[in-house]
């Protein structure tokens, strides 16, 4: 949930070396060579850079940004007739290597593996603070009394030391929905951890969407492992293990990269870069002549999988489901489109001529806007088949969902909501889910006024009804006001609800919701007042649910209110606390200092409690073998219980 608190075991260990340590160790004539031509000469090459990971793009751009701001210094400096002074030459030497060192930050934000990164979000953020404060110290020492430096350059560097103080004191909006996507992926006990519809919407956020892509990802994470040593840690066999769903997608072959390091052979058969990756069959990985449908929805070149059904396989190469038939469909709508690309590029098919494909509309829109007419029929047997339609349709793929959606079929969906059907209901509610995947449906799907209705189901609607419900409000969250609207609409209660009476996956569908809702702070209060609390506290001592973290999670944002901190100190909850500090797992111990640090941070009783619990000495020794991030809670707290100690 937290996008910081996901797999921090195994991540590369931030350099705290400080500037003024740098500065010690520089030799006051300075570097040899011309240091000034050097400084730029990194600047302009890291200018160069652009094909940052998603995670860290942002970021990545405002350092470079910055960097840039000391050109003109640098320049004015260059341009100086009289001999540097000496302490000028030990500025230049220290400035190099923070600038080296955030060189190396940005090569690895545009040349690392993109799953990594995702996993190692907040220390990575750590590494730019901790650019930010060396260069905002160096530049504190530029000797402007002694140098002929104009007084725009001088505002300039001033101005510069301003935004890299802001920068340093900001925490960015975390990617809820990456977050909590990568802990389900990565999960041992969810069941939907491969989940097509999550691994789809992390491939896209990730941008891990094509063979190439996937063959330049194995190369990083395959050199990240080489430079941990090779280090077999659960993380990274987790990595490999998503890396692996996303070559499910496309049909590629699974492959331990621990042990073959090289790039997997299949993801070398790419025909070329310029053909589109839903042209190419996902078995041949060449682009298709003559693309057929099988029984689970999923195209292929027609040769290839009439070779995979005549070698006795009865699944899909893809999904690994069970198939009904073996049947193949012509797939016309994607046939034409080739055609008309490699019309458009003078691209020749191989072997077999390009059929005409003039009577081709694409029968996907047809068949989307046909369905979507249905949900009005008059009949309600129709009614129903077309929203179940619609439903195993919106969840195949994201053209389907921007189909349904472009032939109005969000309006009649939600008016189905209300209908006094359990079965159209269930499905309605399902069909929203999987629309709401789609950013722009989302904002379509509120609009058209569904949160009420949801909610209604979230109360009354039969099991499985309650918990798609539960599932869509978290998707539909993702939008802040979507959050306030929730809220307003008494969608909590029945999710607090859910949480303490539902199934397991109702449980963890109700307990993701409620975390996106309690990231507004009035949803907070209304969390508690619906009685959050208990229910959280069962998850704690029923561990064989497997969601600990996750609720830790959530009661770390109510510890942030105060009637939360209220209510949580009514309980035995820092007991709780300090023993999962003393014998959880790294994650749950993590976690649990994080609850904790936020609840002394504002209360200093919560701190003497703990002490109580005998918690001092293991956090003493989470500061020295916790997760990176656990160190760094252990390490706050501790200062916290030494300033107690004072009062």
């Amino acid at each position: 949930m937290d996008a910081g608190r996901i797999g921090d075991d195994g991540e590369v260990v931030v350099e705290e070396v400080s500037v003024v340590a740098v500065m010690e160790d520089s030799s006051s004539g300075g570097d040899h060579g011309d240091p000034v031509s050097e400084i730029v000469a990194v600047i302009e090459s890291v200018a160069q850079l652009s094909d940052y990971r998603r995670t860290q793009r942002k970021e990545c751009f405002n350092l470079v940004r910055r960097l840039k701001l000391l050109i003109p210094l640098l320049e004015e400096i260059r341009d100086t007739e009289a001999p540097l002074p000496d302490n000028c030459g030990r500025f230049l030497s220290c400035l190099k290597k923070v600038v080296l060192l955030a060189r190396k930050l940005l090569k690895t934000c545009n040349d690392g593996s993109k799953i990594f990164l995702a996993l190692d979000g907040e220390s990575t953020m750590i590494k730019f603070h901790s650019v930010y404060e060396k260069l905002n110290q160096v530049l504190l020492e530029v000797p402007f009394d002694e140098l002929t430096i104009s007084d725009e350059v001088t505002e300039q560097v001033d101005f510069l030391c301003k935004q890299l103080k802001r920068a340093k004191r900001r925490t960015d909006t975390q990617d809820i929905e990456l977050a909590v996507d990568l802990m389900v992926a990565f999960s041992k006990t969810d069941k939907r951890n491969a989940d097509s519809a999550i691994i789809e919407r992390l491939a896209k956020k990730l941008e891990l969407q094509t063979v190439e892509d996937l063959k330049t990802e194995a190369i990083a994470l395959s050199n990240h492992m080489r430079e941990k040593g090779g280090h077999n840690s659960e993380t990274m066999q987790q990595m490999i293990d998503l890396l692996n769903k996303f070559k499910n997608l496309l049909g590629l072959e699974e492959t331990d990269i621990l042990r073959e390091p090289m790039v997997p052979k299949l993801l070398t058969k790419s025909t070329s870069l310029i053909v589109p990756h839903e042209f190419l069959c996902p078995i041949t990985l060449e682009i298709m002549v003559d693309p057929v449908i099988i029984a689970s929805g999923q195209t292929y070149e027609k040769e290839s999988i009439q070779k995979w059904f005549d070698a006795g396989h009865r699944t899909c190469p893809k999904t690994r489901q069970t198939l009904g038939h073996l049947s193949l469909a012509p797939n016309y709508a994607l046939k034409n489109l080739i055609w008309q690309w490699c019309e458009k590029n003078n691209f020749k098919l191989p072997e077999k001529e390009v059929p005409s494909c003039s009577r081709c509309d694409s029968e996907q829109n047809e068949e989307a806007s046909y369905l979507v007419e249905e949900l009005s029929s008059s009949q309600l047997e129709r009614q129903r088949k077309a929203v179940k339609q619609i439903r195993v349709l919106a969840r195949e793929n994201p053209e389907n969902r921007v189909l349904i959606a472009n032939a109005g079929g969000i309006p009649p969906l939600v008016q189905l909501l209300s209908y006094p059907d359990s079965g159209i209901q269930e499905n309605a509610v399902t069909a929203l889910l999987n629309l709401s995947i789609d950013e722009n449906n989302k904002k379509l799907i509120s609009n058209e006024g569904a949160i009420p209705a949801i909610v209604e189901i979230l109360q009354s609607g039969n099991t499985e009804a309650r918990e798609n419900s539960a599932a869509a409000l978290f998707s539909l969250s993702m939008l802040d006001e979507n959050k306030v609207t929730i809220g307003l609409s008494n969608g909590i209660p029945p999710l607090v609800d859910l949480l303490q009476n539902g199934t397991i996956r109702g449980k963890r569908d109700a307990l993701t919701a409620l975390f996106n809702l309690s990231l507004n702070s009035a949803n907070k209060g209304r969390a508690i007042d619906a009685g959050i609390v208990q229910p959280l506290l069962q998850l704690l001592k029923d561990r064989n649910l497997g969601m600990i973290d996750e609720a830790l999670s959530v009661f770390l944002l109510l510890a942030s209110h105060p009637e939360g901190r209220h209510v949580i100190g009514q309980l035995s909850f820092i007991e709780t606390l300090v023993d999962f500090i003393r014998e959880g797992t790294p994650k749950n111990k993590e976690c649990a200092a994080s609850v904790l640090l936020e609840l002394g941070s504002n209360n200093s009783s919560f701190i003497l409690a703990a002490l109580q619990f005998g918690a001092y000495e293991h956090l003493v020794e989470i500061r020295n073998s916790g997760t990176n991030r656990a160190q760094r809670k252990a390490n706050a707290l501790i200062q916290l219980i030494r300033k107690s100690e004072q009062i």
